[in-house]
């Protein structure tokens, strides 16, 4: 099983790249969101991949996080959402975006990637709901699997130092696991911090806990 490529970007096409490993070209589908993080041509990349065995096909599907690549698996189980599905949808809205939709039950934002209906937009919100905790919990201390160094390094060379995991998601995964400590459920809690995340995307882990805190406070 290949779990994670890292070498030169020899091509890049409207989906998919080509990354050069040791001298062994490897083509790599990926999502219109990752793709645009990569670099150039002769840049060096690093993808946390899946691949998709089918009687008639190999391929190689790769992801910038272990929480996409997450998110994908998942998004494959539900009947109907094949890899290109998936790959849409995360790059309509990236893992964040996935996790905020579908714990907040927002079937309309999964709807807006190319290619997915109302039904199945549905029907992925409704079997997917209580993972998004699970997965939203996978944003503290992760490290992004690409890199970037200069394009004249030999393709042996050592690969970059991984950047630090985004700020947002950090802080999201930080405030779902103090909600889950203080005692709520993990889905209630996801819901919550999602809400508040999406109406303050810039918040720091102790601003969405006190939001999600009187979000889940009860009423009366």
């Amino acid at each position: 099983m290949i779990g994670r490529l890292a070498g030169r970007i020899d091509w890049r096409g409207d989906d998919q790249v080509l990354i050069d490993v040791g001298g062994v070209g490897y083509v790599v589908h990926v999502s219109e969101r990752t793709l645009a993080a990569l670099p150039a041509v002769g840049g060096h990349a690093a993808l946390y991949t899946d691949l998709l065995v089918r009687e008639d096909l190999l391929q190689l599907y790769g992801f910038a996080t272990l929480q996409e690549k997450e998110w994908h698996r998942l998004l494959t189980s539900v009947q109907g959402i094949g890899a290109r599905a998936s790959q849409a949808i995360l790059g309509a809205l990236g893992p964040e975006g996935v996790s905020r939709a579908i714990a907040l039950g927002d079937w309309a934002a999964v709807k807006a990637a190319p290619g997915v209906g109302p039904k199945l937009a549905q029907r992925v919100v409704n079997e997917l709901k209580d993972k998004a905790a699970g997965v939203m919990a996978m944003g503290a201390g992760q490290a992004p699997a690409t890199g970037v160094v200069d394009a004249a390094a030999p393709v042996g060379s050592a690969p970059p130092v991984a950047p630090s995991p985004p700020p947002r998601a950090s802080a999201q995964a930080d405030a779902l696991s103090a909600l889950v400590n203080l005692g709520y459920g993990q889905s209630e809690a996801a819901s919550a911090v999602a809400q508040v995340a999406s109406e303050a995307p810039e918040a720091d882990a102790s601003a969405l806990i006190r939001a999600a805190l009187k979000l889940l406070a009860p009423k009366g």
